[in-house]
C-alpha cells in the first residue's frame, strides 16, 4: 500500500491518494520547524527542551520559554581536504548527548531515503569522523549507536557490520548478504505492507546484534521497462511477491558485536508460511520478544526466544476471523519498538478481540488485563507515561471523522479527554518521552493551527502555533459533513463541497472522490477538505464534489465495520458507494445525469468497479494507476483482506475491475505510470485487453516511467491536472441548469 502523502512528507500505504492533504501541502506547507519535529526529534533529558535541524545548525529549543542554544554549527562540519560542510539530513544524539551521529547524501531505498553517508561529530573534542568508511558510498542504512555509545552498527549491502569508534576497527558480522538475501533490513514487500525498515536491534547491554534475515532467493522479479532513458529499452527488475505466491522466509538471529557464528532461534512454523513483522529484546537482554503471523495474517503469536539457546516459546496468541493489524496500523506505519512495563514484567497490547480496538497490558505468562474500556476504538497511542501512572491516546467516540487526545490510567478505567471540547476537528500529537510538553497541531475544513507547544497534563499553551484560515472565494460554501443511509440499512459518513453561488433550485453536476479499501479513510474532518488538487475551481466551475465513506474504511466504527471488508473488496465496498449515491442523487440541487467519480489506486480500482457494475448510476469516471487485477498485487497485502487465491480464488476474481470490464456504458479516462512499481503497469494492459475485446471506447494516458505518485519529470503535474480538468468539463459539463 503507498500513498501520495507519504511521497510529499516521508511519513506513510496500499495503493492510497489523499488529493486533500496532498493539495494543502501544495498550498500552504508545513511550518519548517514543525515538520522536524515529526522527522527527527530528539529531546533533552528532562523533557522540556528538543534538538532540530535549522538551515543546517543543530538547535537547542526549551519549550517553555522558546529560547534557542546553537548545538553544532554546520561551519563545524567540514572534512579535512573538502570545500563544503556535512549536510545534514537526519541526526541522532548518543544518551548523553556528547556525541552526535548525522546522515548524509541520502538515496532512497523504494519508498525513504533510508540509505546514505554517516558521520560522527564529537562535542567534547569537537572532532568528526566519517563512519564506515571504505565501504561503497551512500550505502550505510540505519546507524545506531551501543546502549554505552562506544560502537555504531549499521547495516551495508545487505550485511551488518560494527565499527569500535575508539580504534575505528569495522567488523563484519553477517557475511552472506546478497541481492537477495537481506540481513538488517527488508525486501519490498515487508516494507511496504508492514512498515518493516530497519532490521536490526542493539542488545540493552550492548554485547549483541539481533537482526532479521529475509530470504527473496525464490521471488520472482516483475520486469518494469524503461523505454526513454536510453537509446535501447532495458528491463527495471523488482522482487515482487503476487497474490497466491510464496512470500520471502524469514529468520532472526543473534551475533555478537565482537563478530563470530550467528545464533538462530528456533521459531517453531515454517519460515515461509509465517511473518515476523516484529521483534525486540527484553530489558534483561536475556530474550526477545518476537510477533510472528501466519500466511492468513489472522493468527498471531508472541513469543519469547531464549538468546542464548535459541529456543522459542509462545507466551500469548490470538486468532480473527478475517485478519490481525500490527502495530504499524496504528502507529503511523512504524512497527518498531516493543511498550514494556514493570521493569519488563508486562507489555502493552492492542487488539480489536472484543470488537473495538483496546489499550491491554499482558503479563510474561500471558495473563492480560483490558485497560481501556467502552464502545470505542483506541486510534493510536501518543505515550505511555509509566511514571504518571497514564496512557495518552488518540480516539473519538462520537464523531468518526475527526480525532482527540484522551488519557487513561494504567491500571485501566474510563478515560477522559484532554483535548479541549472548544477545539473541533482532528489532532495531531508527539508527546515527549517525560510527559511534560507535546508538539500539536489541529485542524478542521476551515482551519489549521501548527506547531503549538503544550504542557501536560494541565493542557497550558507554552508557544502559540501557526494559524491558517481557508481561504474561500466570494460566494463558496463551507464543506458540510453529511450522513446517508443507504437502501441496505447502512448509514454512511460523507462530506459535499457546493459549488459557488450555490442556488438550490438548480440542478448541479456531481463528482464523487472515492478510495474504498481498508488502508485510508477520505471521509475526515481536516483543513483542505473538499478541494481537488487536480481541478483547483471544481466550485467556481459549478460541481458539487462528494465523498462517501463505506464499510471497510480503516474508520473509528469497531471491528465489525472496518473487517466486513473481508473477502469483499470490490464487492461490498463497491455496493456502499453506489447505494449511497442513489440516495444522493434523489437530493433535488443533484443532477443524475451529469455523474462523475475519480480515485488514485485503490481509489482508482473503486471508480473502475462503480462505472462496470454500476452504470446506470455512474457516467464518467477517471481512474487513476488502479489495481485492474486483484491477483496482481502483492501477496501481503491481498491475501490479508481476500484470503490465499491458490485455497479460494473466487473472491479475487469477482472483486476484480478487468472480470467487469464488458459492462462500460460511460466516458472512462483511464491514467498510469510506466515505471509504477507497486502497482504494476500490468493492470492497465489487463484492462486494455478486456475493453478491447468486448469493443469498449476508452481513453488512455500512459505515463513514461513516473511511479504510482505520476510526480516525475518536467511538466507532469501540470499535465495530469489539465487532462483531468478538461476530460472532466468535456464529458461531465459544469454549472447549474
Amino acid at each position: 500500500m503507498y500513498s501520495i502523502f507519504r511521497t510529499l512528507t516521508s511519513a506513510g500505504s496500499r495503493y492510497v491518494v489523499y488529493p486533500a492533504i496532498a493539495l494543502l501541502l501544495l498550498l500552504t506547507g508545513f511550518s519548517q520547524v514543525f515538520a522536524q519535529h515529526r522527522q527527527s526529534t530528539q529531546w533533552s533529558a528532562d523533557g522540556y527542551s528538543f534538538y532540530t535541524l535549522e538551515k543546517g545548525d543543530i538547535i537547542k529549543t526549551d519549550s517553555r520559554t522558546g529560547a534557542k542554544t546553537l548545538v553544532l554549527g554546520q561551519d563545524k562540519l567540514v572534512l579535512p581536504g573538502q570545500a563544503q560542510p556535512v549536510a545534514v539530513r537526519r541526526f541522532t544524539l548518543s544518551a548523553d548527548r556528547s556525541k552526535i551521529l548525522i546522515m548524509s547524501n541520502t538515496r532512497r531505498v523504494w519508498r525513504y531515503d533510508t540509505k546514505g553517508d554517516y558521520f560522527l561529530y564529537d562535542l567534547a573534542s569537537a572532532s568528526l569522523k566519517q563512519i564506515g568508511k571504505g565501504l561503497p558510498g551512500s550505502s550505510l542504512m540505519f546507524a545506531k549507536l551501543s546502549p554505552d555509545d562506544s560502537k555504531v552498527a549499521y547495516v551495508s549491502q545487505h550485511n551488518v557490520y560494527c565499527e569500535d569508534l575508539a580504534s575505528g576497527k569495522i567488523t563484519r558480522l553477517t557475511s552472506d548478504g546478497t541481492d537477495r538475501v537481506i540481513n538488517g533490513t527488508f525486501d519490498w514487500a515487508y516494507e511496504e505492507e508492514f512498515g518493516c525498515r530497519d532490521g536490526f536491534r542493539w542488545s540493552p547491554d550492548g554485547k549483541n546484534i539481533a537482526y532479521w534475515q529475509i530470504d527473496a532467493t525464490h521471488i520472482r522479479n516483475y520486469l518494469m521497462l524503461n523505454t526513454t532513458d536510453s537509446l535501447y529499452s532495458f528491463a527495471v527488475p523488482v522482487e515482487y511477491p503476487k497474490a497466491g505466491e510464496d512470500p520471502s522466509s524469514c529468520r532472526i538471529g543473534i551475533v555478537s558485536a565482537e563478530g563470530g557464528q550467528t545464533r538462530w532461534m528456533k521459531v517453531p512454523g515454517d519460515p515461509v508460511q509465517h511473518y515476523i513483522p516484529r521483534m525486540e529484546w527484553t530489558p534483561d537482554s536475556k530474550e526477545l520478544i518476537i510477533q510472528q503471523l501466519n500466511r492468513l495474517q489472522n493468527e498471531s503469536k508472541v513469543m519469547l526466544c531464549d538468546a542464548k539457546a535459541g529456543t522459542a516459546r509462545t507466551i500469548y496468541s490470538e486468532k480473527d476471523a478475517a485478519w490481525i493489524d500490527i502495530k504499524s496500523r496504528w502507529n503511523e506505519d512504524d512497527p518498531s519498538g516493543w511498550e514494556w512495563l514493570n521493569g519488563g514484567k508486562e507489555f502493552i497490547w492492542v487488539s480489536e478481540k472484543d470488537g473495538w480496538r483496546h489499550i491491554y497490558r499482558v503479563s510474561r505468562t500471558g495473563k492480560e488485563s483490558l485497560i481501556t474500556k467502552g464502545n470505542y476504538d483506541m486510534m493510536s497511542i501518543s505515550l505511555i507515561d509509566e511514571k504518571g501512572g497514564l496512557i495518552y491516546f488518540m480516539a473519538s467516540p462520537d464523531n468518526a471523522t475527526q480525532s482527540y487526545l484522551y488519557s487513561v490510567k494504567l491500571a485501566g478505567g474510563k478515560a477522559s479527554r484532554v483535548t479541549p471540547q472548544a477545539e473541533s476537528g482532528t489532532h495531531d500529537y508527539e508527546i515527549s518521552p517525560s510527559g511534560k510538553v507535546a508538539f500539536h497541531s489541529y485542524s478542521n475544513t476551515m482551519k489549521l493551527v501548527q506547531g503549538e507547544i503544550l504542557s501536560l497534563p494541565d493542557y497550558k499553551v507554552l508557544q502559540q502555533g501557526q494559524s491558517h484560515t481557508m481561504p474561500l472565494p466570494p460566494g463558496t460554501p463551507p464543506v458540510e459533513f453529511f450522513k446517508v443511509k443507504t437502501g441496505d440499512g447502512v448509514e454512511l459518513d460523507g462530506w459535499m463541497a457546493k459549488p459557488a453561488n450555490f442556488d438550490p433550485a438548480k440542478k448541479y453536476p456531481v463528482l464523487f472522490y472515492v478510495y474504498g479499501e481498508p488502508a485510508s479513510q477520505t471521509v475526515t474532518d481536516r483543513f483542505g477538505q473538499g478541494r481537488n488538487r487536480l481541478y483547483n475551481d471544481l466550485a467556481q466551475d459549478g460541481y458539487i464534489y462528494i465523498s462517501v465513506e463505506n464499510r471497510g474504511a480503516p474508520a473509528p466504527k469497531g471491528r465489525e465495520w472496518r473487517k466486513s471488508i473481508y473477502k469483499n473488496i470490490g464487492i461490498l465496498n463497491i455496493r456502499d458507494q453506489a447505494m449511497a449515491a442513489k440516495e444522493i442523487l434523489k437530493w433535488p440541487f443533484v443532477d443524475s445525469s451529469r455523474v462523475a467519480v475519480w480515485g488514485w489506486s485503490g481509489g482508482g480500482s473503486s471508480t473502475l468497479n462503480l462505472m462496470f457494475q454500476y452504470p446506470e448510476i455512474y457516467k464518467t469516471g477517471i481512474a487513476v494507476a488502479a489495481v485492474g487485477s486483484q491477483l496482481s498485487y502483492d501477496n501481503i497485502y491481498q491475501e490479508r483482506y481476500m484470503g490465499n487465491p491458490r485455497e479460494d480464488n473466487a473472491p479475487f476474481i469477482k472483486g476484480s475491475p478487468i472480470t467487469h470490464a464488458k459492462d462500460l456504458r460511460g466516458n472512462l479516462l483511464y491514467i498510469h505510470g510506466t515505471g509504477d512499481d507497486n502497482v504494476h503497469y500490468q493492470n492497465a494492459e489487463l484492462l486494455i485487453n478486456e475493453l478491447v475485446k468486448y469493443n469498449k471506447q476508452f481513453q488512455l494516458m500512459a505515463y513514461p516511467n513516473r511511479t504510482h505518485s505520476i510526480s516525475e519529470g518536467e511538466g507532469t503535474s501540470e499535465h495530469l491536472s489539465t487532462l483531468f480538468t478538461n476530460y472532466l468539463k468535456l464529458h461531465c459539463p459544469p454549472g447549474g441548469r
